[in-house]
């Protein structure tokens, strides 16, 4: 049985494209299955909702109300994909609280695959946040995001794990393009018609790198039949 992929794109930096890897993942997952479910939990503008209103929500991690109305969605095999874009201010409560509930061995009883796609900084509280991330989440789970419009080089070499995944720079005037509220990534693929443009080549390429990631992930992870008492257990917390 194919588990439900629940992608979590977080990093502990502001203004390292983070909103920018969860759009580009809602979008691939919207026209790969016909539906997707995101959650924002940001404080930043413009931020995912602004880019895709009819599947986004927002969500935080601020109260027990507010965990509980995040990871019920997350914990559920219902075959729909889930996107979170976490907001670097969100960042230490999220995983926090994955800790303590168990959200990584609950996710395998669940048939739900969890992948913590990491966009990498430059800086030390980006290298140290890693390393906390490598403690808690699977190898197979844990994707290192290097965007290369952000992170020019190459990456340190600590935070080389087993998947990496590299966003090419796009020219300024291409990423202001991108960047407006009402681009769409799949729309441009199915408007233009010249294949041969920077920015259809750029958007196929994340695309098939997202694709054969996600086939990547899934089909490594094992997964044992839910508890009937696990989401019990998580509103006794």
């Amino acid at each position: 049985m194919l588990a439900t992929p629940v992608y979590i794109i977080c990093s502990p930096c502001p203004q390292v494209g983070k909103t920018l890897i969860a759009r580009l993942v809602s979008e691939f997952l919207l026209l790969k299955n016909g539906t997707a479910a995101s959650f924002d939990v940001s404080l930043k503008e413009p931020s995912l909702l602004d880019y895709l209103p009819k599947i986004t929500e927002t969500a935080d991690v601020i109260d027990t109300y507010g965990k509980m109305q995040l990871m019920d969605p997350l914990i559920f095999h219902d075959r729909v994909a889930k996107v979170i874009d976490l907001g670097f201010h969100a960042f230490d409560e999220f995983f926090k609280m994955c800790h303590e509930i168990g959200f990584m061995k609950e996710t395998v009883r669940r048939y739900v695959a969890p992948i913590v796609l990491f966009v990498a900084g430059s800086d030390r509280i980006s290298w140290r946040n890693y390393e906390m991330l490598r403690q808690q989440i699977p190898p197979g789970a844990l994707v290192t995001v290097h965007n290369e419009f952000v992170l020019r080089g190459e990456l340190p070499e600590a935070m080389l794990g087993e998947h990496v995944l590299r966003i090419p720079a796009l020219p300024a005037f291409l990423r202001v393009y991108i960047d407006r509220l009402g681009f769409s990534f799949t729309g441009y693929l199915r408007d233009e018609k010249d294949w041969s443009t920077e920015l259809h080549q750029w958007i196929r390429r994340n695309y098939t790198m997202i694709r054969d990631l996600e086939l990547s992930v899934v089909t490594q992870q094992r997964y044992k039949p839910a508890s009937p008492f696990g989401r019990a257990r998580w509103h006794e917390r």
